[in-house]
């Protein structure tokens, strides 16, 4: 499920947006300013950012800056009832992928969102972002923390594997199925291995933990 954050101050556009993105499926977080948006971006796992423009302490263009200035890709849904084409521009040259007037058409609101979410994916589909821990597939590469870790090909497999779906058990047998061979002379033990060395260079990491399911096996929770 998709995660959206809403940067909005006034209260009633903020429940009416929740619910229409709720009714829609989607998971929701709410900032009443351009501050505690990026503190929740840097703190929590965001798929996209509906962004106002006029807000309290920082405003939408200042937010904007500095969420590119920090490297994000975070796609970001500009909805501001300021409709003036130089804001719109304005807007899009600091990093907005997309510009709505409000009030804005809820069907066409939405559609918008899936497209931005669809590209996301696309862009990323070598790449998985867990908060601020990013893993790419190609260089078996980890990178968080201001450190890049590079990991043998099993166990960032094993680690991508368990972060690609949080909170879902997964057994050492399908764990060995999906990242052994399935004719390998392997036991059920060298799961337990991995799992002992990515807890060993991971365990300061901030944004997933990988538990033991008594009985069942690992999963990864996302903090």
């Amino acid at each position: 499920m998709f995660k959206i954050l809403v940067a909005e101050d006034d209260g009633g556009a903020a429940r009416l947006m929740l619910d229409t993105l709720a009714d829609a499926g989607y998971e929701t977080l709410l900032a009443r300013d351009g501050l505690q948006a990026l503190e929740l971006v840097s703190q929590r796992h965001v798929d996209l950012l509906v962004l106002d423009l006029m807000l309290p302490r920082l405003d939408g263009f200042a937010a904007l800056t500095q969420l590119r200035r920090a490297g994000s890709a975070l796609p970001v849904l500009v909805l501001s009832a300021r409709e003036a084409q130089a804001d719109k521009r304005r807007a899009l040259r600091l990093g907005a992928d997309d510009y709505m007037v409000k009030p804005a058409d809820e069907e066409e609101l939405l559609l918008r969102i899936a497209a931005l979410l669809r590209r996301a994916q696309a862009a990323c589909a070598r790449r998985l972002q867990v908060g601020s821990t990013t893993l790419f597939y190609d260089d078996l590469a980890v990178e968080w923390d201001g450190r890049r870790t590079e990991l043998p090909r099993k166990e960032f497999l094993l680690l991508y594997k368990l972060l690609s779906c949080p909170d879902k058990t997964f057994t050492r047998r399908q764990l060995m199925d999906e990242v052994w061979d399935m004719d390998t002379d392997s036991d059920e033990h060298t799961v337990n291995v991995h799992i002992n060395r990515l807890r060993d260079k991971f365990g300061e990491n901030r944004d997933f933990a990988i538990v033991t399911v008594r009985g069942l096996g690992y999963k990864a929770v996302r903090l």
